[in-house]
């Protein structure tokens, strides 16, 4: 089995200071891909290079404390892609892709970090630039390869993948647009949800953030907004998931997928 999993850090030095590398050992993925570093560099240099025997690739933002993705893997990839050739967002650290090729097979595991737009106005048209431009990118990328994108999108899906589904309705992350986006991604997109193929009526037990204001954590008043999308034949190797929530690294919960899959 190969282990994958995705989880939003909200800071790695945060993360790592919460148990995050214990877990890790314990929990022996195969690969993780994190999204909010916020880090640079010079700031995982000798200290976040590696968990174990997983070798880190990094995505920073030019602004500090800010974004940025990574996967970490023990398997040696045969090309590394850092940011997906945007002119606006790739500034933002949102997009690393390590690739494992072979002269038979082409596969991608994508770590992506989508803007949030919750901050107002002008960060929910830029989420939606994002959405706009990235779209065609996933479709250049599965026409030839098999991929699975693990991240934070910043979207609930659909009402069972959130508490208060009927009190965001205008609200980031539930909006109609951006439903209508991984609708799409899912559907014309050739895309697959892996988490609703094994469990395709699950609700509570499938939030995988929640908000620090308040008691939503204790009162599980959560949403589902951390995924892996994948390619149909990658997909249908998916076995089981795992949402981890003795332990709390960050405000996100680790997504793990165990896939029938071999390097």
């Amino acid at each position: 089995m190969f282990k994958l999993t995705s989880l939003n850090l909200n800071g790695i030095r945060s993360a790592t200071s919460k148990g995050l590398e214990a877990w890790l050992a314990q929990a022996q993925p195969d690969c993780i891909c994190v999204q909010e570093v916020k880090a640079q560099a010079t700031d995982v240099a000798g200290k976040f290079e590696s968990f174990g025997d997983l070798k880190g690739h990094f995505h920073f933002a030019e602004k500090k404390g800010y974004s940025g993705v990574g996967i970490y893997t023990r398997a040696m990839p045969s090309d590394v892609r850092v940011g997906y050739g945007s002119q606006e967002f790739d500034a933002e650290g949102r997009y690393v892709e390590l690739r494992f090729d072979t002269p038979s097979r082409k596969f991608s595991i994508i770590s992506a970090y989508f803007p949030s737009g919750s901050s107002g106005e002008d960060r929910q048209a830029a989420k939606f630039r994002f959405l706009e431009e990235f779209y065609p990118h996933l479709q250049d990328l599965r026409s030839g390869r098999e991929l699975v994108l693990c991240g934070d999108l910043n979207i609930a899906h659909q009402e069972i993948d959130l508490k208060s589904w009927k009190g965001n309705k205008k609200n980031a992350g539930f909006l109609p647009e951006e439903r209508a986006w991984m609708t799409k991604a899912l559907t014309d997109g050739g895309l697959v949800d892996v988490h609703r193929t094994l469990h395709p009526t699950a609700t509570e037990e499938s939030y995988t953030w929640w908000s620090n204001r308040g008691q939503a954590y204790a009162k599980n008043v959560g949403w589902r907004l951390d995924y892996h999308l994948a390619t149909p034949a990658f997909a249908a190797t998916a076995k089981e998931v795992a949402i981890y929530k003795a332990e709390k690294f960050s405000d996100h919960a680790p997504v793990t997928v165990a896939y029938d899959w071999t390097f």
